[in-house]
């Protein structure tokens, strides 16, 4: 969407939404005709090799479009848009903004993998349904208005507002900067992912075509420009998700309002989860698996020697295939496992291990997929071990439901889209229009991924090797972690535990599934980027602000007009999205991991301090700094402590396992409560003392 102009008064403000409400509604008939001439021409004979980098490029450019129509050097539209979006656009720009590559893209996917409260390593899908639309009551409650009240630029600005000094802002600059990049990295790896699917290009290559529509639409108008963009990309996502979930819905029960009628596969899935537990053929399956664990496991016993005998064993099968003058496919293939051994001890140990704890959990019944609909993993009436599962793993349920509840609380790119409001009741109001946008898309994500799993086990599980259709094999390609489908027992047909689909892919590949026209496919790869584009785009800002706003011109006195700070910004938030495509492209986690994670960093960075400095007066500057300090250094070490290669380097520094068996993205619910108790002691400590009353004596 185009923002048209300034609102003025009375008369003024009712055509300037008028305005406003026309130009949307032409958007929308405009992307509503696009898509028809897109079914059209596919019936017609349009390839898709054409139809996928057509949805790309177009969606982009239109992207692009509004931003560059949005371009301001006004510090107020740059940072703020001039504090002029109605409620009702600020809550759709709003959602787009939340809803990111993990909601669009990866969420149906842990509710897929997880089911509904997940296992002991994975808390459930619907931890995050609840912890992020709960957050938002947090937001309209506590931050949003208040902060809104303050007639602020940045959430640093509050703590330096509300605290004084310099160290205050400063760590605040530096925690947004923090959780905000591992933010945009998730979001940067899904626009690759997405562009790579839709062209045809290397993933890396990917990662650039997309940045290009993220830079044009934040650099050259900022906060003005990225709120427009917004509004048109949640447009696109919300026909995205909903089109295929209800094609789904009405292929299968034939009603297309899935959110109400899916409950009727669940019980179909729980028939088929018990077939499945009592089929042969899976269990032949947990046998392949399980012997290729325990050969990995053999392995790592001697592992320089293991790596000789594997080295030996690929050369022999190399020269065995050119005595016999094989078939130069063969021989390629053979000299490519050559080649791609590990190349010393170091290395095989790490990928043997992987190797060995995946295999070990698909030697699972239905390949280490939980029942779909059970309470918890475990048997609070079992046997001890299947106690202590069920206990584990409704505490990582409670915990990642209350580090993303706070978290949401305390994003720094998400409050600053209620800076834009008018008013503090437009705030508010904006805050509800957020949550209703969410809401449509959220209530359908349990039903994809419950419609998803039926597809898989009645149709998909069963099948010859030789019919999978070519969607499988296309997508193996982009990302084998994200596909795989082997014949590990040797009878040529399907089974539900040789099946590997990654969280990422379930959403993505939902129309091939479904057998929707390619035309859908390319609008739901459209949808995942506009999700992942409409983030990105608040995030880079957010941490540009940071960075050249929070410290670069307020850590010292610096000379600068407010156009000169605006094109500092510009080009920091260039040099900030080159950084993150960087990490992006070395693929360092999935989507949902890499979000969890900056919400539990954002949880304790900010909620706990600017909660207290809200609402109690006596928080003091070193109250607020300690509290800050204490909580993101108490997430970020827990964190730490199991990524393994900082375990290889400083292990002994680190804390060894898990605190009450919490898994590290939850570290929040530690950093919280400790910044929260550091803040209130330390604020107590320092705390003036009350002036004494002046006693004047009578003569």
């Amino acid at each position: 969407m185009v923002e048209p102009g300034g609102a003025g008064q009375g008369g003024d403000d009712k055509a300037y939404l008028w305005r406003l409400h026309r130009i949307f509604a032409l958007y929308v008939v405009g992307v509503a005709a696009f898509l028809i001439l897109m079914a059209w021409a596919e019936q017609q004979g349009l390839s898709r090799h054409w139809i996928g980098p057509i949805f790309l490029f177009l969606t982009v450019m239109v992207y692009a479009g509004i931003g560059v129509y949005g371009r301001t050097t006004d510090p107020e539209e740059y940072y703020v848009a001039g504090r002029r979006i109605p409620p009702v656009y600020n809550g759709m720009a709003a959602a787009a903004d939340w809803m990111s590559a993990a909601s669009f893209i990866s969420l149906s996917g842990a509710l897929y993998l997880q089911g509904f409260s997940g296992t002991r390593g994975q808390a459930g899908g619907l931890a995050y349904l609840l912890g992020w639309t709960g957050g938002f009551c947090l937001v309209a409650m506590l931050i949003a208005p208040h902060l809104r009240a303050m007639g602020l630029y940045t959430v640093p600005d509050f703590f330096h507002v509300r605290f004084g000094g310099r160290w205050p802002r400063i760590i605040a600059a530096l925690a947004a900067v923090l959780c905000s990049f591992t933010y945009v990295v998730a979001q940067i790896y899904g626009v690759g992912l997405i562009a790579s699917r839709l062209t045809g290009v290397q993933f890396e290559i990917g990662i650039m075509l997309g940045l290009g529509g993220v830079l044009l639409c934040s650099f050259l108008g900022g906060m003005r420009a990225i709120t427009w963009t917004q509004v048109a990309q949640y447009v696109v996502l919300l026909l995205a998700f909903l089109i295929p979930v209800s094609w789904l819905a009405y292929k299968q029960l034939g009603n297309p309002l899935a959110p109400l009628v899916y409950g009727t596969q669940l019980g179909k899935i729980a028939d088929l989860e018990e077939r499945l537990l009592d089929s042969p053929a899976e269990h032949q399956v947990v046998v392949a698996y399980l012997r290729r664990a325990q050969d990995y496991e053999a392995r790592l016993k001697d592992v320089e020697g293991a790596l000789e005998r594997e080295r030996e064993k690929a050369r022999e099968r190399v020269r065995t295939l050119r005595d016999q003058n094989a078939d130069v496919g063969l021989i390629v293939s053979a000299s490519r496992e050559l080649v791609a051994l590990p190349r010393d001890a170091v290395s095989a140990r790490e990928r043997w291990t992987r190797e060995m704890r995946e295999n070990y959990e698909r030697a699972r019944p239905l390949g280490g997929l939980p029942l779909h609909s059970q309470a918890y993993a475990g048997n609070p009436d079992g046997s001890p071990h299947e106690r202590q599962e069920y206990e584990l793993t409704r505490r990582n349920f409670l915990a990642l439901m209350f580090c993303l509840m706070v978290g949401t609380a305390g994003l720094p790119h998400l409050l600053t889209r209620y800076y834009t409001s008018p008013t503090v009741a437009a705030a508010r109001s904006s805050v509800a229009w957020s949550l209703f946008f969410i809401a449509l898309l959220y209530l359908s994500a349990p039903a994809l991924a419950v419609l998803v799993k039926f597809e898989v086990m009645q149709n998909l599980v069963g099948s010859s090797f030789d019919t999978l259709p070519s969607w499988m094999a296309q997508w193996a390609r982009v990302d084998a972690s994200l596909l795989s489908v082997e014949d590990v027992n040797g009878d040529g047909l399907v089974q539900f535990g040789e099946i590997r689909l990654g969280a990422d892919l379930i959403m993505l590949a939902t129309p091939e599934l479904g057998g929707l026209p390619y035309v859908v496919s390319g609008l739901v790869a459209a949808g995942g980027l506009a999700a992942a584009l409409s983030t990105a785009d608040g995030l880079l800002l957010t941490i540009s602000n940071a960075l050249v706003r929070d410290l670069y011109y307020r850590g010292a006195p610096r000379e600068a007009s407010p156009e000169q700070r605006v094109i500092l910004t510009k080009f920091t938030l260039l040099s900030v999205a080159l950084a993150a495509a960087f990490v992006a492209a070395l693929k360092p986690a999935e989507i949902l991991p890499l979000v969890s994670a900056s919400f539990s960093l954002a949880a304790s960075a900010f909620v706990p301090v600017m909660v207290l400095g809200i609402f109690w007066r006596g928080t003091t500057r070193q109250g607020a700094v300690a509290g800050m300090l204490a909580g993101l250094g108490v997430a970020v070490y827990y964190m730490l402590s199991h990524v393994a290669a900082m375990r290889a380097w400083v292990g002994w520094l680190l804390a060894d396992g898990l605190w009450f068996g919490i898994q590290p993205i939850s570290a929040g619910v530690f950093g919280v409560p400790a910044g929260l108790i550091v803040a209130a002691v330390v604020s107590r400590i320092t705390r003036p003392a009350p002036a004494l009353p002046v006693v004047r004596s009578e003569m």
